[in-house]
């Protein structure tokens, strides 16, 4: 569940730090009552902007299977791989 916290909780910037990193998600601040910022630990960032980064590849592969092109099989691509980079 999201904590909405008012901004002048981020005087107690400890507190703020301990509540991200223990329960690994945002802090939504307020400021007059409405939504100013948003605090999240490191890791959540990046856990959140990998989520990110997977929905964009799976929509990327949606439109170019809407558009027809044909897919590539599984096994093809990672032997492509191993042979470009694994050396022997």
């Amino acid at each position: 569940m999201p904590q909405i916290r008012p901004i002048t909780d981020l005087r107690n910037t400890n507190e703020i730090s301990e509540t991200c990193h223990k329960y690994g998600e945002p802090i939504f601040i307020t400021k007059n009552g409405y939504g100013d910022l948003v605090v999240m630990s490191m890791d959540t960032y990046e856990r959140q902007l990998a989520l990110v980064d997977v929905y964009k590849k799976l929509a990327e592969a949606e439109a170019q299977i809407e558009k027809g092109i044909p897919m590539l099989e599984g096994e093809e691509v990672f032997k492509k791989l191993r042979d470009k980079y694994v050396k022997k």
